[in-house]
């Protein structure tokens, strides 16, 4: 069986089709990755042994006045043109899409081969409603988001979770921090490139904190305080390899609320605070992630336009003395990890095609 997988930007359009891409190698898949030129993806998928990588040009899709705009679009017939010789000389049985504006000139070019595209967030991007159109199956993360869903046929799916996260061992992250495993651990994360506005947060609340807790941050690159530091408190720019570990040490969490980082926590029980990024920054994706896991009972929600350090600190705590309610509810989902289910929905259409 042969399949092209595509999917970029942002990290969280490329780990998922990583799981994956592991998963199918195992049984034996001829893989190939349709990628932007220069983006993030490429430098994350390339070092994958026996998966091949072609770079098309891509536009980005703007909801703002811009004059890209107007040059854009030629960018993404480039990137069809491009596309569609590739997959003529790979013939794949099946395409599975991940989102983020490089799947656009994919999908696109697909022409009768079955696409199968994922939705991480609760109400689709841009890109994903428009590669939709070209979808046969869309897979979801949420089963509330089915009905957003115009073409092609929905399925809840649940997200693919890398399965390295379930390997994480808790002694090793210790010699990786350097800390005494005597205190319970709060992990912060701000998303690929960290976020300023929760470091600064976090940052401000370490006062309140420390006496309780030891803090690994993952700041984001050229984002470490030297001025911050202290005993108890951790800072890393980003972390590949040892993220399992560090799952395992921590007791909390502290993060954005990126659909792939959120259901993550879910996969492993995790309880966390959530802090969104606000419409000002985002189309309100993150937002509608964290309400949905608050009204759950998977984490508690924090307004960044309305918090300080001190609230933040509340939340924290008051998560960490709830957390036994917040991994019940956790543990008590039936849909922890789509891995296999979205493998299935890709064995599906690729029989299909080969019938």
């Amino acid at each position: 069986m042969k399949i092209v997988f595509t999917g970029g930007g942002t990290a969280g359009h490329v780990i998922p089709n990583i799981a994956l891409i592991r998963k199918l190698m195992d049984e034996g898949w001829e893989i190939h990755y349709i990628g932007s030129e220069n983006g993030m993806e490429r430098a994350m998928i390339e070092g994958i042994p026996g998966v091949r990588y072609y770079g098309i040009a891509c536009g980005k899709l703007r909801r703002y006045f811009s004059l890209q705009n107007f040059v854009d679009p030629f960018r993404v017939l480039r990137g069809v043109g491009q596309a569609r010789e590739i997959m003529k000389r790979i013939r794949p049985d099946v395409v599975f899409s991940k989102g983020g504006f490089v799947s656009v000139p994919v999908v696109m070019a697909a022409g009768r081969t079955h696409v199968v595209a994922h939705e991480s967030d609760y109400t689709p991007g841009l890109a994903n409603r428009i590669a939709e159109r070209f979808a046969d199956t869309v897979c979801v993360t949420f089963e509330d988001t089915a009905r957003y869903i115009r073409h092609g046929k929905p399925v809840f799916t649940g997200t693919p979770i890398r399965p390295e996260l379930y390997r994480g061992d808790r002694s090793r992250a210790l010699r990786f921090t350097g800390l005494a495993g005597n205190k319970p651990v709060l992990l912060v994360m701000g998303g690929s490139s960290g976020a300023v506005r929760l470091n600064e947060l976090l940052r401000g609340a370490l006062s309140r904190l420390l006496p309780r807790f030891d803090v690994v941050h993952l700041c984001g690159r050229g984002k470490v305080d030297e001025s911050s530091r202290q005993a108890g408190y951790v800072q890393f720019e980003y972390v590949d390899a040892e993220m399992a570990d560090l799952f395992a040490l921590a007791d909390v969490v502290l993060s954005r609320a990126g659909a792939n980082a959120v259901f993550e926590f879910l996969a492993l029980a995790k309880p966390a605070v959530l802090v969104p990024l606000p419409l000002s920054a985002s189309r309100g994706d993150q937002i509608l992630n964290a309400q949905y896991f608050e009204k759950k009972g998977y984490a508690r929600m924090v307004d960044q336009d309305t918090a300080t350090s001190d609230s933040l600190a509340e939340a924290v705590e008051q998560l960490y003395e709830n957390r036994k309610a917040y991994i019940a509810a956790m543990t008590a989902d039936a849909r922890l990890d789509g891995t296999d289910e979205v493998l299935s929905e890709i064995r599906r259409a690729a029989a299909g095609a080969r019938a």
